[in-house]
């Protein structure tokens, strides 16, 4: 698998934790801002892809990453790369619940 594809899939883990954390800010971030949380997310979590559980860094990560930066990346192609059972014991670890059929990248993204 390739760099650029294990990135999407640490983000599809990032999206799937921070998607029943969405907080509205006064102000939307930037394009700059969102991308910064994704590199912080990837390089945080990349462990995780190869099978490793998620450090306290990448915890920190799944709970501060905003959804609204992470979930517009997300297609269907990349969330087909996941096991879904998979990323959500995972960030359940991280003390976080998902909420019961959520889709990251989906029309039914609230």
């Amino acid at each position: 698998m390739e760099t650029k594809s294990l990135a999407l899939v640490v983000l599809v883990v990032v999206a799937a934790a921070a998607m029943w954390e969405v907080q509205m800010a006064a102000a939307a971030l930037t394009a700059a801002q969102c991308k910064q949380e994704r590199d912080l997310a990837i390089t945080a979590c990349k462990p995780v892809v190869y099978g490793k559980l998620p450090s306290p860094e990448c915890c920190q990560r799944v709970r501060v990453t905003h959804l609204e930066c992470v979930c517009p990346v997300i297609t269907s192609r990349i969330a087909a790369l996941i096991d879904v059972n998979r990323a959500v014991r995972l960030i359940q670890g991280c003390g976080r619940s998902v909420p019961r059929h959520y889709k990251c990248g989906s029309i039914t993204t609230p």
